[in-house]
């Protein structure tokens, strides 16, 4: 694993321009960075980050179908009650998974160490997807990279594939309906590009603001058009639709979500210490406690706090003895936290890079990686493409 300085595309806004990356400057700072690229070897994929994120993704569903059915372990994972039908019952009923992203710290000589699992609504999807693959290929084209080199990337057409899945077994019943906050400018892109995909795969889709949705007393939720919502991916935690009154409707038996409400279970920090009850000294997983468990003492004083919820970051301190080594502020300061062995990220040029691998469905099938001048990774991070060579 190599951090290789390169020429950014004489050509990079207009690409940018041509496929609706508009965000790939944030208030007029880089957010797609093409000036260095991360190379691996094909063993380093293969073994170091596409097995292990397999084996974890299988892990997870195991420790899913263990939480659903015990009410002790929704209870420490704060999930409200009032969820715990809604979420049992998609879990017995089979609903469907689209994709959820594992972060790994990696230094090129293994074992990855998970730091977290974004299973709900993960972002930087079509910058892994799509314009990291067009910055392969027009590099290739220009010579600039061996022409042996690859990308471990078949996350568009995994993407497809999974869609036209999702649709022949019925969870998707021909429309799709997609929603996010659209005055975020990167959610908006993800939606988009979903929206593609699933025309790839046959199935219409209508795109509406998460303010547009309504409900009836009985039924499922309604577009602005007052059209039945039968199947909604949203990019909306379930921790925060869980807490609004809208997330104790009727409709939220009626109406399938993508992704599906079990995935709470596994879109929360608390299921860390979880997994690593379960499996542990796994080589991938990092031990970690609950803050107000005694067992967290374990740790030292080297570690990583966590709120139970948390995105791109925000609350996460990092302490290492007497020293705070790095925090990040935000809104997720109350509640639970937890303790995860404090692992040092790489360094390469200064940078700390994060490895974010992707699984859909149950395919691992890419990465994309964010790199920081701090040791957390942030909304204001730089995405970094990769090659395999």
């Amino acid at each position: 694993m190599k951090r290789v300085a390169v020429a950014p595309r004489a050509n990079l806004a207009d690409r940018a321009s041509e496929v609706g990356f508009d965000f790939h400057e944030i208030d007029g700072a880089t957010y797609w960075d093409e000036s260095a690229y991360y190379a691996f070897s094909l063993r380093q994929i293969e073994d170091h980050l596409e097995d292990p994120t397999t084996e974890l993704a299988a892990m997870c569903l195991e420790l899913a179908g263990r939480v659903v059915r015990d009410e002790r372990l929704l209870t420490r994972l704060r999930i409200p009650e009032h969820a715990w039908g809604l979420i049992a019952d998609s879990w017995s009923q089979g609903h469907q998974s689209l994709y959820g992203r594992f972060d790994f710290a990696y230094d090129g000589h293994g074992p990855a160490k998970l730091l977290e699992y974004n299973a709900d609504t993960p972002t930087a999807l079509f910058e892994a997807a799509m314009f990291q693959w067009g910055w392969l290929e027009d590099m290739l084209a220009a010579g600039k990279l061996p022409k042996s080199a690859d990308q471990f990337n078949s996350i568009h057409e995994t993407l497809i594939a999974r869609f036209e899945e999702l649709s022949r077994i019925g969870y998707i019943k021909q429309h799709l309906h997609l929603t996010c906050m659209m005055d975020a400018p990167e959610d908006r892109g993800l939606i988009s590009y979903l929206v593609d995909c699933a025309a790839q795969a046959g199935i219409d889709a209508t795109v509406l603001g998460i303010d547009e949705i309504g409900t009836r007393e009985q039924g499922p939720f309604l577009d602005n058009a007052d059209k039945p919502i039968a199947t909604l991916f949203k990019l909306y935690p379930w921790e925060w639709l869980l807490d609004e009154a809208f997330g104790q409707a009727p409709a939220m038996k009626t109406t399938r979500f993508i992704e599906p409400p079990w995935k709470t279970i596994l879109s929360n920090k608390g299921m860390l210490p979880l997994l690593w009850e379960m499996a542990p000294g796994h080589p991938n997983l990092l031990p970690a406690f609950y803050d107000d468990d005694e067992k967290r003492e374990a740790l030292g004083n080297r570690f990583a706090r966590k709120p139970f919820h948390s995105r791109e970051g925000a609350n996460i301190t990092l302490v290492d003895g007497d020293a705070v080594l790095d925090r990040d502020s935000g809104p997720y300061g109350y509640g639970a936290f937890i303790r995860q062995a404090l692992v040092e990220l790489p360094v390469f040029d200064g940078n700390y890079p994060v490895i974010g691998s992707w699984v859909i469905g149950t395919k691992a099938c890419g990465i994309g990686i964010r790199e920081d001048k701090s040791r957390i990774t942030k909304n204001t991070s730089r995405f970094i493409p990769h090659a395999i060579i």
